[in-house]
């Protein structure tokens, strides 16, 4: 159908329907659509029944808005309005291929037009179809040669196709029109400048990009940004005099920032640690109050040097009392020598303060009885850090005893327990913490966070309330926020009380804050052409392109994809058949205690549930209010994460991948992303991608323990498949052998335990390996596994628990009596780790939250 072209009054009319649409007075919008529609000659008025279309989308109506959309594109597909319409609602669906398509479309009937144009680079650069952009802003640019977005679009283009001395020549023609007197502070003049140098320097024009901040130096506001972009031009021009005096200028202005002194020891090249030690010995004398010219020497230092330089650092910390100087030492933990040079001053000091009230009795004057205090402070994170458990807590407990009103001492006497393996006793600790000042947020989070990690969900939730917003649940709350570090440890938590389904919406919750961190993108491809802000632009999208590298995204896809495994390995199955099959195995006074317990779990089911709905029916009434107030809802609601829905997925397996996909693409240097690719691909047989994943990790880490037990299942599977097809088994056969030298996995696991005997890890993952091969030789696996001998390296509480959970699971074999002695055994080593108290201790250990007990008092009564 042709299109109809309106006569003066509805034209007038659908004028205003367009304004209402950009000023988001949707429901005027709608009279203004009926008006016209109500009249039988345009009752099927294409681009009418359009924007009446994308009008509802905006009021939540998304299915009528794509009838109303498409029948207006039926009656007039000639319009370049229903086009744009229906790409706007594809856009709005997050379909952005589609709306690409739709804007094309429309620009066929009208190929000049400028909000199209503008509409179709938008999506192009959030789809980072750059070839695309740039012909767009191109097209822009020349319809409207006189706008600066238009210059700067274009530079843009060429700037992230990598093509910088295009963009460099545009962006000076660009500049070259832009008329500023050299006196006058014009922030976007200089911020287009510092950009300009920016691609200067990344297309490696060192020299045009220095005389570039030379000329225009005086223009520029960030002084600071000048001076340490000078800086490293000079040092990459090999003019170190003038690098030097920069640095130096730098150091004045800011003593305490590292990255001056590494510029500064570029620039003077000196020959040996004496000359980068005088680096330093200078700036003690400029800056006496400075602390990093102190801390940076014992990174190079050794001997008596780093004890000497050391010696000055710590008493200078200890005397201010300052807090974080264990975490600024932590660094130089991966030195033996140096560890034990801190051990020795550190006790030296805490002996001599408790005597004599002086760090050495040689010295003059005594320090205030504070010093004493940070000494022990120190003491206990040193003695953690080296898992010394014991002895930390005595030195904590000693700075305690003094002084019983400092959170920081509470706080690290939590951590130590939680290093011990006793969370438990650590929530105790943090919750001790969080009472002496419940206004400290940080504290707050943190008491949340070990109360999740000691499965205490609920009142990790009443914890976060006190911050979150008033008349909304907190859950709903943080995740509104987008509240990462709690869903993470939900998830965990969830996850170990085996909850699946509860731990995958958490995992999907925090998929969904990617996806919408994406999305947010698209505010500032505008803004920041009309701002000016460019440099901060380029890095939004180059840090969008690598979002889901992140450690909250990277956790949270390993826990989803270990989840699907599980659910993989064993399905959910109906809890009543379940116990129809239970019970009839149970005496009379068993079943009866049974039906006990269900009943008042069913009882405390049923009040939870009551009090979710009327929490739920209050945040109804909140969010309906605030729509009246507002309006205006753009899209339509998302669709509900329902646990047990997302616990019972058909296919675990393709749910697990959706997860890796991007970890595949993103985090490569982590051999865990290869190592859970091999896991999913193992159990869907694809015998290609699993010695692909094995390649990859080896690559990273081919001692690792977890990646040797891949190998030795993969070299099993390949040897027992017989249904391969010829080709992909030579492959196999070839590409195992160049790789690991072996196809057998038996000889392989050997090989593998006589190069790591003295490693326990590496001896569990052989022992595990040797059971998996061949159950007859449970008795020597479990010998091997649980050797804790003194010559054997690589102890620590997980791969002990890890060694206890394997001996109680099976994969270890059956020996229920092993399992007792290794239990007591590893209590004997690490007394206050939870997974080694005697059993029925758990039972005893009741944690109190603010004086609450977590126990039920209904539920022992019962039981007694």
């Amino acid at each position: 159908m042709p299109t109809v072209t309106l006569p003066p009054k509805e034209n007038a009319l659908f004028k205003r329907i367009l304004r209402c649409y950009e000023h988001k007075q949707y429901r005027n919008g709608l009279k203004f659509c009926k008006q016209i529609l109500s009249n039988p000659r345009f009752a099927e008025h294409g681009e009418t029944l359009a924007m009446k279309g994308l009008t509802l989308n905006c009021l939540g109506k998304k299915e009528e808005a794509y009838d109303l959309v498409r029948r207006g594109l039926r009656n007039d597909l000639k319009s370049h309005v229903c086009w744009h319409v229906y790409g706007l609602l594809q856009r709005s669906d997050k379909k952005y291929d589609e709306a690409i398509k739709c804007y094309r479309n429309a620009l066929k009937w009208d190929k000049d037009n400028l909000q199209i144009l503008r509409d179709l680079s938008l999506l192009q650069i959030q789809m980072r179809d750059l070839e695309g952009y740039r012909e767009t802003r191109y097209q822009l640019l020349q319809l409207r040669p006189a706008q600066r977005a238009s210059w700067i679009g274009y530079a843009i283009a060429y700037h992230l196709l990598e093509d910088y001395e295009m963009a460099a020549k545009i962006l000076e023609e660009f500049r070259k029109t832009q008329q500023t007197s050299p006196d006058k502070v014009d922030y976007e003049y200089s911020e287009l400048l510092l950009y300009q140098n920016q691609v200067l320097r990344e297309a490696g024009l060192y020299k045009e990009a220095m005389e570039h901040l030379t000329t225009y130096e005086k223009q520029i506001c960030d002084k600071l940004a000048v001076e340490e972009t000078k800086g490293e031009l000079l040092l990459k021009l090999d003019r170190m005099e003038e690098a030097t005096l920069v640095y130096q200028r730098l150091q004045e202005r800011n003593p305490e920032n590292w990255s001056y002194y590494h510029g500064l020891e570029k620039a003077l090249k000196p020959a040996n640690v004496e000359e980068k030690q005088k680096i330093y010995e200078e700036a003690w004398v400029k800056y006496p109050k400075g602390l990093v010219p102190r801390r940076l020497p014992l990174n190079f230092l050794s001997g008596e040097k780093f004890r000497e330089c050391l010696d000055k650092y710590l008493r200078l910390n200890f005397s201010k009392g300052c807090p974080p100087v264990f975490t600024t030492l932590k660094s130089l933990y991966h030195d033996k020598e140096k560890v034990s040079i801190i051990e020795e001053l550190v006790v030296g000091y805490e002996t001599s303060l408790n005597n004599c009230r002086m760090f050495n009795p040689n010295d003059d004057g005594k320090e205030p009885p504070t010093t004493l205090l940070w000494v022990q402070y120190f003491l206990a994170q040193h003695f953690d850090q080296i898992s010394q458990q014991s002895l930390a807590l005595e030195y904590i407990n000693a700075a305690i005893e003094s002084t019983p009103t400092l959170i920081e001492l509470f706080l690290v006497k939590a951590k130590i327990y939680k290093h011990a393996g006793n969370i438990k006793e650590a929530v105790k600790w943090m919750d001790e913490a969080q009472a002496l000042d419940t206004a400290d947020r940080f504290i707050n989070s943190k008491c949340a966070k070990y109360m999740l990690k000691a499965n205490m969900i609920k009142e990790a939730e009443e914890m976060c309330s006190k911050f979150t917003r008033e008349g909304a649940s907190a859950v709903e709350n943080l995740n509104e926020m987008q509240c990462m570090w709690f869903q993470t440890e939900c998830a965990l938590a969830y996850k170990s009380m085996k909850k699946y389904g509860d731990a995958l919406k958490k995992c999907h919750e925090i998929e969904r804050h990617f996806v919408e961190i994406t999305d947010d993108q698209f505010d500032f491809h505008t803004y920041c052409m009309r701002k000016m802000t460019l440099r901060s632009y380029v890095d939004l999208l180059k840090l969008e392109d690598v979002l889901r590298r992140h450690p909250f995204y990277f956790k949270a896809a390993r826990t989803a994809i270990e989840i699907y495994l599980t659910l993989h390995d064993n399905p959910l199955t109906d809890e009543n058949k379940e116990l129809e099959a239970d019970t009839a195995n149970l005496s009379d006074k068993e079943l009866k205690k049974l039906r006990n317990k269900q009943r008042r779990a069913q009882k405390k089911a049923q009040l939870e549930e009551e009090k979710k709905n009327a929490e739920k029916e209050k945040q109804l009434k909140n969010q309906k209010k605030k729509k009246e107030d507002d309006d205006e809802e753009i899209g339509g609601p998302k669709e509900e994460l329902i646990p047990d829905k997302l616990a019972k997925v058909e296919n675990p397996l393709e749910e697990a991948i959706k997860f890796l996909t991007p970890l595949k693409n993103l985090v490569k240097n982590k051999i865990e992303t290869h190592l859970l690719a091999f896991e999913i691909y193992f159990r869907k047989e694809k015998f290609l991608l699993m010695l692909q994943s094995v390649k990859r990790a080896f690559a990273i880490d081919r001692h690792h323990p977890w990646l040797h037990q891949c190998l030795v299942r993969f070299l099993k599977a390949v040897s027992e498949n017989k249904d391969l097809p010829e080709s992909v088994l030579t492959v196999l056969k070839q590409e195992t052998k160049r790789l690991f030298g072996e196809t057998c996995a038996k000889s392989f696991n050997e090989a593998f335990l006589r190069k790591h005997s003295n490693s326990i890890p590496h001896r569990v993952a052989a022992a595990k390996m040797m059971y998996y091969l061949d159950s007859s030789t449970e008795k020597k696996a479990i010998e091997l596994a649980t050797a804790l001998d003194e010559s054997l390296n690589n102890r620590s509480v997980v791969i002990s628990t890890d060694v206890l959970e394997g001996l109680c699971n099976g994969s270890l074999g059956n020996d229920k009596e092993t399992a007792e002695m290794y239990r007591a055994d590893c209590h004997k080593m690490y007394p206050h780790t939870l997974a080694f108290m005697p059993p029925g201790y758990e039972e005893n250990m009741k944690i109190t939250v603010n004086g609450d007990a977590s126990a039920e008092p209904e539920e022992i009564g019962n039981d007694m």
